[in-house]
């Protein structure tokens, strides 16, 4: 990490991230005394966050470039479809497996930030669903580091939130408004000491780097009986106690609450294309049993007619299957 500052702060948002980013980097002084890197939930779609960031704030605000070392008084954002990961005060973009089905992701990190500073390091969780952050932060409080949480009571979606405060021992848990002064506090401390960093979290970001994927993996994981739901490969049960998560060998990763949703989803979408094939070949049955109708053979016309009539209950059925999915599942029911 570059002498010229004493802290790095990460922060991770996802829904209603946009709005508390704003007021967060309104909140912050001009040359803010320390980097800021930031991971906002876009995915592949096209991101004016640095513009509104600018416009909205005193400090310079611009997307990531691969390569470019960290400077304070700036919030460097991941650009979209990225992970942006910290590597030795240099910023490092990669097209890597989704975690938590996303990409840019706030693991990533949180994670690489945490094996690169250590206890220079303060993570903010901000506003979002399901569990992205939870595990980064987690690395930080591991490596030395300072966790922040945003009140989930002042957050749009408190979920991101809630799952943070539910697996890590975090130091601050304040409303938006709070954690801009909060962090000009922290920020203006003495740099803390170097601590050793665990093995374990330097090789999951060795795994970010798409450094020895499988032979990280195997040190740090347990075969499940799951499977990843973005290829199709095993997936591996993470071996901490909290929180629950999974890794495939191919380097995606999920949280509990993120590999719940996907399946609700990969679920739904097995379902829907169970009924299509179905209505089809009830369609076709039906067309069969009108010609041979149309032709004089009653008992052709007859067989095509039930098995099509079979064929509507079942479909019929998978419907009502589809709909009865669950939307989500909360942090209640990851825990039982």
């Amino acid at each position: 990490m570059s002498a010229s500052f004493d802290h790095v702060v990460v922060i991770g948002a996802s829904a209603g991230g946009i709005h508390a980013l704003l007021e967060l980097s309104a909140a912050l002084p001009p040359s803010f005394p320390a980097p800021v890197c930031i991971t906002q939930h876009v995915g592949s779609n096209p991101s004016l966050l640095p513009d509104l960031l600018r416009y909205r704030g005193p400090n310079h605000a611009m997307h990531a470039v691969d390569g470019q070392r960290l400077t304070k008084g700036t919030l460097h954002i991941a650009p979209p479809d990225c992970h942006m990961l910290l590597q030795d005060g240099v910023l490092r973009l990669r097209h890597g497996p989704k975690e938590n089905h996303a990409r840019p992701a706030i693991d990533p990190l949180f994670r690489s930030a945490a094996a690169s500073c250590g206890r220079r390091v303060i993570g903010v969780v901000l506003t979002g669903m399901m569990d992205d952050g939870t595990a980064g932060l987690k690395a930080i409080k591991d490596c030395g580091g300072t966790a922040i949480v945003q009140d989930p009571t002042s957050a749009a979606e408190p979920e991101m939130p809630r799952s943070a405060l539910d697996n890590v021992a975090v130091d601050h848990c304040v409303p938006l408004a709070e954690i801009g002064p909060l962090l000009q506090r922290l920020v203006n401390r003495p740099a803390p000491d170097a601590a050793a960093i665990p093995q374990a979290v330097l090789q999951e970001v060795a795994i970010n780097h798409g450094e020895g994927t499988m032979e990280n993996l195997q040190r740090i994981a347990t075969p499940s009986t799951l499977t990843c739901p973005d290829c199709g490969g095993s997936l591996w049960e993470v071996n901490e106690a909290r929180p629950l998560r999974y890794r495939c060998h191919t380097g995606h990763a999920f949280g509990a609450l993120s590999l719940a949703r996907v399946q609700k989803d990969a679920a739904e979408h097995a379902l829907y294309s169970g009924m299509r094939a179905l209505r089809e070949r009830e369609m076709l049955l039906r067309r069969v049993a009108a010609i041979a109708s149309d032709s004089g053979d009653g008992a052709q016309a007859a067989a095509a007619t039930a098995e099509a009539d079979r064929l509507q209950a079942q479909a019929r059925t998978l419907r009502e299957l589809a709909e009865e999915v669950p939307a989500t599942i909360t942090l209640d029911d990851a825990a039982a």
